[in-house]
């Protein structure tokens, strides 16, 4: 997606194209997600920025705006896909696709105009030097957000949604120092890649360039913030500042990136070769997974040298989750940014718990469930309870004492427990079966104490 160096890309062709001209029509598409979900609408937008000018523009990590000369102004995300593009430029900052033309070997080299999946279309008359030009907010998943501040121009990054992010490494550079990145560092107990991913600590780091300081600084993305060392941060503080810086600079031109960058050769994944994944100087690129993102890293020269995610139980390097707070900054990045960090995050306990519980859609009837379920121990004693009677006057060859009344009693229980059918209710056959068990070895003890005096008197 769109980080700090392609957010700056856009800014540069925006003054190229747009800045100081008055934008004569402007077209916006209904979406009530990328206006809707930031309380903005495309009707709204349109009819403020038809007849204004644009006096600046500029940007804040992954942010950027238009200034007008009249409040509101114009505040976007990219999210995941979003770009601006413009009919007499390619804006594109990646080698762009070649669309064949009838299927017979030719190549169409120009994109067809205007673009699909647009949010706003704006046009500009010819100015002095400067032809007619037409640009357009394109999103295909619709994770970009669009929207108008009500503001002074001058005060845009005192206001929301920008205030809520963190300091950017290129702007703010008087902030952004090395004791203020060990606090930071200090105070947090995650993964360092994500911290330099979240928002709202530090804006614009995005997924490769976030990898690529971690390579320059010779640091495991995995491990704990709280654990480096001073001369560590000032490594990392050193690799923050110049990658994002060039990247800036460049507008995210990777063909004037060094070639000694990892993200030059990170992106050759699965290949084979002389395309595999290695750096010119032959060491080897892995691909794990920090954060629920895609990390590239060199283990040869980025080592772990304390707690690490992988290294140790929970989240967090003393293996007990930290307390969060509530951030607005967090909601703020989530729902600009929803998708960025599309997070495979493990289950919970009780996720776990739920999933394994859980039943299976049903494709039998009643009948076949109540078939495979195991039958209760009770309704078990109970079936056990209605044979007994029978086959113990039949077995009992020593002579009782049972009183008519008890072996009636015995003889009705276990009618009544044949014409419960075993198992059906189970509360009614429970407490039959319990008596007619607990007193059998009563009797039986009386039974055999009975013939023991009758014998014994027989001797006599």
């Amino acid at each position: 997606m769109p980080e700090i160096g392609e957010v700056a890309r856009i800014v540069h062709y925006i003054r190229k194209h747009l800045v100081g001209r008055t934008i004569k029509t402007c077209e916006a598409f209904t979406d009530d997600i990328v206006y809707g979900k930031v309380g903005c609408s495309s009707s709204a937008f349109q009819s403020h920025v038809v007849g204004r000018k644009v006096v600046a523009a500029d940007r804040q990590g992954k942010y950027f705006y238009m200034l007008f000369d009249k409040a509101p102004h114009a505040v976007m995300h990219f999210g995941m896909t979003g770009w601006m593009k413009f009919d007499v430029e390619d804006s594109a900052y990646y080698k762009k696709a070649v669309v064949p033309e009838g299927g017979g070997g030719k190549e169409k080299k120009e994109e067809d105009w205007p673009p699909k999946y647009m949010k706003f279309l704006l046009k500009c008359e010819a100015d002095g030097e400067r032809e007619a030009v037409e640009a357009a907010f394109v999103d295909p998943r619709r994770l970009a957000r669009i929207r108008l501040v009500d503001c002074e121009a001058d005060e845009i990054r005192n206001h929301s949604p920008l205030k809520e992010n963190g300091p950017d490494p290129v702007r703010d550079k008087q902030i952004v120092t090395v004791e203020w990145l060990s606090q930071l560092l200090k105070r947090k107990k995650v993964p360092v890649k994500a911290l330099l991913l979240d928002q709202a600590n530090i804006s614009g780091v995005g997924n490769w360039v976030a990898d690529e300081i971690m390579y320059q600084a010779r640091l495991h993305p995995e491990q704990y913030s709280h654990t480096f060392s001073d001369e560590q941060i000032e490594s990392l503080h050193k690799a923050l500042m110049d990658v994002c810086t060039l990247a800036v600079e460049t507008n995210a031109d990777s063909s004037q990136f060094p070639e000694t960058w990892l993200m030059k050769h990170r992106w050759n994944k699965g290949k084979k070769g002389a395309e595999a994944n290695v750096l010119p100087n032959g060491e080897k690129i892995v691909h794990v997974t920090v954060g629920g993102r895609t990390s590239a890293i060199v283990p040869s020269v980025q080592k772990k040298t304390a707690a690490a995610a992988g290294d140790v139980g929970g989240d967090y390097g003393d293996g007990k989750p930290a307390k969060r707070g509530k951030r607005k900054a967090k909601a703020v990045e989530k729902e600009e940014d929803d998708g960025e960090e599309e997070v495979a995050k493990p289950a919970t306990r009780r996720q776990r718990a739920a999933k394994k519980a859980k039943v299976e859609p049903e494709s039998s009837e009643g009948e076949d469930e109540e078939v495979k379920k195991p039958a209760p121990k009770k309704a078990k004693g109970a079936k056990k309870a209605k044979v007994e009677p029978e086959s113990s006057e039949e077995e009992v060859t020593v002579p009782t004492k049972k009183s008519s009344r008890s072996r009636k009693s015995t003889e009705v229980k276990a009618e009544d427990v044949q014409a419960n059918g075993g198992a059906e209710d189970q509360d009614e056959v429970e407490k039959p079966a319990k008596t007619a068990k607990k007193a059998a070895p009563k009797k039986a003890g009386a039974t055999v104490t009975t013939s023991s005096r009758k014998s014994a008197r027989s001797k006599t």
